[in-house]
């Protein structure tokens, strides 16, 4: 008895230690082909859902239909004191997100000073008026059950993890969080960087991981045909980096980049679950 007492709680321990697997998806610019062909191949190969556009009228119910989750809808946000946010379409795209469990992937790409110049990516001065904009965009989808991650994007205004993170503390809501894309944290942070301290710093807030195959190296010299591969593909340690996220106890989902890669469809996507499945099942 005092064996089964111990194996058992040996078990809770580590069933703990590891927490839940997490969700995987493919981005819309690998799941290709429309609503009559990406729902279907993404459930037949398993992943567990899409990450779209805004709006994305026809996928979203298409995706639904085969019992998997339109995690987000991604956004490029442009900020000019001429055009307060959200505009008028942006609020009806958040209307049309009611009640859909879809988040609000928001990027921050140019914002435009009083004066017509444009604020320098990641430039601290541009806080408070960037902060105004999304609060108030914040507020529109709060009303409408959607919540809001921030997407750091190179060359943007919001170019880095710490610029995501920085904005979303600052506005401190529990419906605006922070997503780290590990081909644009290579491009902007180089690969020498460390990203355990600011996976940690970001976790409260953690709502998405991008990942992808990339290659080792000056990655940020490096075009976007070496920092965005199948998931089988590169030289940079993928496996190593997802148990890496479950080191530091990220159970969020983790979505698979695939921006402009060469090939067909199928054949990646088939590489990438296949890959993600080694990952997942050596990972803690």
């Amino acid at each position: 008895m005092r064996f089964f007492h111990f194996a058992l709680a040996c078990t809770l321990a580590t069933a703990a230690i590891a927490g839940p697997k997490n969700l995987f998806f493919a981005m819309d610019n690998i799941a290709r082909g429309g609503p009559d062909v990406a729902p279907a191949l993404l459930k037949e190969l398993g992943y567990d859902g899409f990450g779209g556009r805004v709006p994305d009228a026809t996928m979203l119910p298409a995706i639904t239909a085969r019992g998997l989750k339109f995690f987000n809808a991604y956004h490029v946000l442009e900020l000019n004191p001429s055009t307060p946010a959200p505009n008028d379409q942006l609020r009806t795209w958040l209307v049309a997100m009611r009640g859909k469990e879809t988040v609000l992937w928001l990027a921050i790409n140019k914002v435009t000073r009083p004066d017509g110049k444009l604020f320098a990516p990641s430039a601290l001065d541009a806080d408070d008026y960037v902060l105004a904009q999304i609060r108030a965009i914040a507020d529109v989808a709060q009303a409408n059950g959607v919540r809001v991650a921030l997407y750091p994007h190179t060359a943007f205004w919001l170019a880095r993890v710490d610029d995501a993170l920085r904005v979303a503390e600052k506005l401190n809501r529990p419906d605006i969080g922070v997503t780290f894309n590990l081909c644009h944290w290579l491009k902007v942070e180089g690969a020498e960087r460390d990203p355990v301290p600011v996976l940690r710093a970001a976790l409260p807030r953690l709502m998405f991981v991008t990942i992808s195959g990339a290659d080792t190296g000056d990655t940020k010299a490096m075009g976007w045909d070496r920092l965005i591969q199948p998931l089988d593909a590169g030289t940079y340690d993928l496996g190593a980096f997802v148990r890496t996220l479950r080191t530091v106890g990220y159970t969020g989902p983790v979505g698979f980049q695939g921006y402009n890669i060469k090939g067909e469809p199928r054949a990646i996507l088939t590489r990438s679950i296949a890959a993600w499945r080694t990952f997942d099942s050596a990972a803690p």
